[in-house]
């Protein structure tokens, strides 16, 4: 927790941890009371034996701001972290002044081949031997050249978390993680059936436009899907558009954040909204309605 200023809460994604945002918070500090914490079960948090349910996660992070003493937060969430930026923008609404969306998941099934097979019953005994030194090179070495395996411009980072899973505790936590929103088909929960919520939440969607591990073409789904949000494409990028072009992604934050009001949340709006429900029908949506906690 760095700087001062308004809020905002910074949340990475799966088998990452607050290190992904090294390259901004200097910079953010300036102007932000900064929050980029290490989700359960990730980097220098606790890995127990819990609920590492997009939900679960939701409310961790309002216990965290409870004990912060913050009240309200403009959330960033990358990759998984994206989902769970949402998930908390809906079990919280009056806690959410802005949503920003970076390569986000809960879009559409499509995800990299890697995290379906690792979502596979028996995956856990593999990983220890794929995770070892030498293994891990080959994997390296082989990945770039096996159609559909590529993480492109992500290779390097992707193994790096890999090799993180050589630990006991922080590969059941991956597991147990990635099973409550992945499985062999692909993603398995979608955000979709609610973004008409987002109505009133200024809402910024960002995207490598080389990303292998949650396509591209999932921006323009959500853009559609969520009234009034702005859409970035960082045409060079991978999954780690604010990693690739910082000052980019920086500028654009600042822009968005000088740009808009942060949302009030309004109990009878909302209730008029969840009355009125979905009003249109999305082929993409086809997967499973992640739980609301309540």
């Amino acid at each position: 927790m760095v700087g001062s200023g308004p809020a905002l809460l910074l949340v990475h994604g799966i088998s990452d941890h607050s290190g992904t945002w090294l390259p901004l918070l200097s910079s953010l500090a300036e102007r932000y009371t900064v929050i980029a914490p290490d989700l359960l079960g990730h980097g220098a948090s606790d890995k127990p034996r819990a609920d590492y349910a997009a939900a679960a996660y939701a409310c961790g992070l309002r216990d965290l701001l409870g004990v912060l003493d913050v009240e309200r937060v403009t959330v960033v969430g990358h990759s998984l972290g994206g989902g769970v930026a949402m998930q908390f923008a809906y079990q919280f609404p009056e806690r959410c002044e802005r949503l920003v969306l970076v390569s986000s998941g809960g879009i559409g099934r499509a995800v990299h081949p890697v995290l379906r097979l690792a979502s596979a019953p028996g995956a856990g005994l593999a990983i220890p031997f794929l995770t070892a030194g030498p293994l891990r090179e080959v994997v390296s070495r082989v990945l770039p050249f096996v159609p559909g395996l590529d993480f492109g411009p992500d290779l390097a980072y992707a193994i790096d978390r890999y090799a993180a899973l050589s630990e006991p505790h922080a590969r059941t936590a991956f597991l147990r993680t990635l099973r409550s929103v992945v499985d062999l088909r692909g993603q398995v929960v979608t955000m979709l059936d609610r973004c008409y919520l987002t109505r009133g939440i200024p809402t910024l969607l960002v995207w490598g436009g080389r990303d292998r591990i949650v396509p591209a073409r999932h921006a323009g789904i959500a853009h559609a899907a969520m009234p009034g949000s702005r859409l970035e494409i960082f045409e060079k990028a991978g999954h780690f558009p604010h990693q690739t072009e910082p000052d980019r992604f920086l500028a654009l934050l600042n822009d968005f954040v000088d740009t808009t009001t942060p949302a009030e949340h309004d109990a009878a709006h909302w209730r008029t909204l969840l009355r009125a429900g979905r009003t249109d029908e999305n082929p993409e949506v086809s997967a499973t309605t992640v739980s609301s906690g309540s």
